[in-house]
């Protein structure tokens, strides 16, 4: 089964161009994908639905859309007026072939700015019913101006990862609605856009710290890093490429794993052949 996180940057490329058909196609073939910067109502892209349009791009897959930022918008004055009740709302989405059996996104930590954007950040959670079994797939997009704010953001994050079974997926004690009791899954993946680097500060927060004898030992309730795991990182290894000036480069984007998936990675590897954003897709090889 592939796996992908892409951050998709409201749909323009390293050209400037929107286009959300190149990006579809740079997905293909992909089972489960997680994206990022996923907007409906957002001027740059002329107001466009993006989650619906994303999802008509890929009819044989299932699909959620979790909006962290969600506002009440008006186009600007002099401009046709917007539809009553149209909103800017900025988040994550989450695909996959096999149904989505239950979602929801949580709001991550956060502190007022003055002169620097910070829009309300998420995680949305997906339990999928692989043919295997079901899995937890969570679709991240951290913070980008503070390494306090990413820090405090994979603390919660992490709590809530491993208290999910105590908490129960979105809904529980189904059976008042008349509903079946949705899965409570242990392993997970956990895919996007960090944005920090491999063995940062808040790299080590999440993944666990490297000691000097023994590296980085795998523990129940940490999360494994895919490309650390399997080795596929390079002295080069990059992620994200600055449009404006293209040697500027930084590795931003993971798939991390529960403990239970770590003998099932096959192969990871980041697409930097890709234009469709500033961001560059990465995949993961999980055996069934």
């Amino acid at each position: 089964m592939i796996f992908a996180s892409y951050n998709i940057q409201y749909g323009f490329g390293l050209d400037g161009r929107y286009d959300l058909e190149r990006i579809a196609k740079s997905l293909d073939g992909v089972d489960v994908i997680a994206l990022q910067e996923v907007t409906r109502g957002f001027i740059r892209n002329d107001y466009a639905d993006m989650p619906g349009i994303i999802a008509a791009l890929f009819p044989d897959h299932f699909w959620v859309y979790g909006p962290a930022c969600d506002m009440h918008v008006e186009a600007p004055e002099g401009q046709i007026p917007l539809p009553r009740g149209t909103r800017f709302q900025f988040g994550n989405m989450v695909l996959s072939r096999w149904p989505i059996l239950s979602t929801r996104t949580l709001l991550l930590p956060r502190s007022r700015t003055v002169d620097k954007i910070n829009l309300q950040r998420g995680a949305t959670e997906a339990v999928i019913a692989l043919p295997g079994g079901a899995v937890r797939v969570y679709s991240v997009h951290l913070d980008h101006v503070s390494v306090d704010e990413r820090i405090a953001q994979l603390l919660y994050l992490g709590d809530r990862v491993n208290a999910f079974i105590q908490e129960g997926a979105s809904l529980s004690g189904a059976s008042e609605f008349g509903l079946p009791e949705p899965p409570l899954p242990e392993n997970y993946i956990i895919m996007g856009d960090f944005n920090m680097e491999p063995e940062s500060q808040e790299y080590c927060t999440f993944a666990g710290s490297i000691d000097r004898f023994h590296g980085r030992t795998a523990r129940i309730g940490t999360p494994i890093d895919a490309f650390a795991a399997l080795g596929a990182y390079t002295s080069g290894s990059y992620s994200w490429m600055d449009p404006k000036d293209c040697g500027r480069r930084m590795h931003l984007d993971y798939c991390f794993v529960s403990c239970g998936l770590k003998d099932r990675l096959k192969s990871a590897a980041v697409d930097t052949s890709s234009t469709g954003s500033d961001h560059f897709p990465l995949q993961v090889e999980i055996s069934d």
